[in-house]
């Protein structure tokens, strides 16, 4: 009798899928699914709040409408696990929608549904996410929508805007990092319209040319966003957004966006907003939207000489709602929020957002500075303290670990490392003409600024309490994967990670190979004699001793 072997699942949070088929299940992404489900039981008791607000202004010889459903939408499911989570851990959700265009992916959602006793909520679509979205009536839009895509999310944006209710909740994750991050700038701006530019501040960026893409896109409809909470993670950067409907709004957009001028020399960043918003002093409440004369910079860098790239236009307001920020915290310090698998990352990245300055648009990095100036490194306690003691702010940025987000000018920093090159000099032979380095530190300090005395907010909370701030990558390999990878069946290896570093497996080996033959020939317990035949060429013999 043949014994079948038994399924195999693999679980994460609440819900199990079957480990198997040709559908992309990714392991790396469960910190996206697990901040998600935080953010959408959040965003739900607020919505829910909001409903129940509007209910009570509604007159009493009116007739209240009945409760329109809350509908999520998975519009790139694959094996439907963040769409059987969202039905087992999120409250207040009336319907799921796990859509997906393969028709594996969609037997495979069937199946997983079945498995985790969901079918009251979660309905399977076999369609083109584009198409359905366009094809949503309007008094059945999705208070939801969740994009995750292989990529850029960048062509699913009109459709979703369009078809998420008013106030409703956009999720998007964008993995094209390469694109948003500055290595192809003429494909980002065919993707998002925007010009990137490499700096060590380029995945903040990335996020800003996304949620600009976004805004954008919403202003066609007379929409516009309210960024909830945006994270750069791993490889990918993660939006969570609203979409409410205002004309004023859309036309305060303007004035949310910006280019950036960055300094080819010393990476000194300047951003100039493409309208800013003025008042009458005689009517306050008379608000026109004025065009900014400019640029804001010289042709020449004021600190080094050097040119200026100019990119852009990213968004230039806050990224996050710290009002949200608050509840969402709450949520994951909450029961709840403790039993899921990456509650330690969650917190400490969490905790770090809630310490960023909100108004600050991007950030320099120590290391990068003193690099530009061949310095050694200001360590960051210190540097900190330098900024604080003339009275100026100063965070992390979640987005890198040695990161200086300031609302100090870029001056003061260079002033401030021109004092820590007079304890710590500059190697002579460094100073060449034309050098970033040499107009920088040609000027005298203003003073001595004041390095030594720890200032009592130099060391974040995040930091004391030694969360799980910045956690390396927990295994080889770890990425975005590849579109055509079998990632359910663990038991098979894709081509490109079995070719990787082939070159160097192959000269590593050829190496061994010949140091272990020189480890023979030299070994006293063999004998090397050399045959001199006229019919044969020379040969090795080896005679044992």
């Amino acid at each position: 009798m043949e014994i079948k072997d038994e399924p195999k699942y693999i679980i994460e949070g609440s819900a199990k899928i079957f480990e198997e088929g040709n559908v992309f299940y990714n392991p790396v992404q469960e910190f996206n699914r697990d901040v998600s489900i935080c953010v959408l039981n959040t965003f739900m008791s607020m919505f829910r709040e909001e409903l129940l607000s509007k209910k009570e202004r509604v007159k009493k010889n009116e007739e209240p409408k009945p409760p329109k459903k809350i509908r999520v939408l998975e519009a790139l499911a694959a094996t439907g696990l963040r769409s059987i989570r969202y039905a087992k851990e999120v409250e207040g959700l009336d319907e799921i929608i796990a859509n997906d265009l393969m028709n594996q992916a969609v037997n495979m959602i069937n199946k997983n549904v079945k498995a985790n006793g969901v079918e009251d909520k979660v309905t399977t679509s076999h369609a083109d996410a584009v198409t359905l979205m366009y094809t949503t009536k309007p008094d059945n839009k999705f208070t939801v929508i969740d994009l995750d895509p292989y990529g850029g999310p960048n062509r699913f944006l009109d459709g979703a805007v369009q078809s998420v209710v008013d106030g409703g909740l956009l999720l998007i994750t964008a993995t094209d990092m390469a694109v948003l991050a500055g290595n192809t700038p003429e494909a980002c701006i065919v993707k998002y319209g925007s010009v990137p530019l490499r700096s060590k501040a380029c995945h903040e960026m990335a996020l800003r040319i996304l949620i600009r893409s976004v805004e954008t896109t919403a202003n066609r409809y007379g929409r516009y966003i309210k960024p909830l909470l945006c994270l750069s993670i791993d490889f990918y950067v993660r939006v969570f957004v609203r979409i409410f409907t205002g004309q004023f709004q859309c036309k305060e957009s303007s004035t949310k966006q910006s280019m950036v001028y960055q300094c080819t020399g010393c990476d000194a960043f300047t951003l100039q907003p493409l309208a800013i918003r003025k008042s009458s002093p005689e009517n306050p409440k008379s608000i026109k939207f004025c065009i900014p004369t400019g640029p804001f910079v010289s042709t020449n860098c004021e600190h080094c000489g050097h040119k200026h790239h100019m990119g852009g236009p990213i968004w230039n307001s806050q990224i996050h709602d710290w009002d949200f920020l608050g509840e969402l915290l709450k949520f994951v310090k909450s029961e709840k929020g403790q039993k899921l698998g990456t509650y330690n990352r969650i917190l400490g990245v969490l905790s770090v957002v809630q310490e960023e300055l909100p108004e600050i648009p991007l950030y320099y990095t120590i290391d990068q500075m003193c690099c530009v100036l061949k310095l050694e490194v200001v360590p960051q306690m210190k540097m900190r303290s330098a900024i604080l003691h003339e009275n100026y702010r100063v965070s992390l940025s979640h987005a890198c670990k040695n990161s200086i987000k300031t609302d100090a000018p870029i001056s003061l920093l260079w002033d401030i490392l021109r004092s820590w090159a007079k304890t710590h000099p500059v190697n002579p032979a460094r100073f060449h003409d034309g050098t970033a380095l040499k107009k920088i530190l040609a000027t005298e300090p203003a003073k001595d600024y004041n390095f030594d005395d720890l200032h009592p907010q130099a060391n974040p909370p995040s930091r004391k309490d030694a969360l799980a701030r910045y956690p390396e990558n927990p295994a080889a390999m770890w990425g975005p994967g590849t579109r055509s990878t079998i990632m359910v069946d663990k038991s098979r290896m894709t081509k490109n990670i079995r070719n990787q570093n082939k070159n160097v497996k192959r000269k590593a080996k050829q190496r061994k190979d010949n140091e272990m033959k020189e480890e023979r020939e030299k070994s006293p317990d063999t004998k090397h004699m050399k045959i001199d035949d006229e019919e044969n060429n020379m040969q090795d013999v080896e005679v044992p001793s």
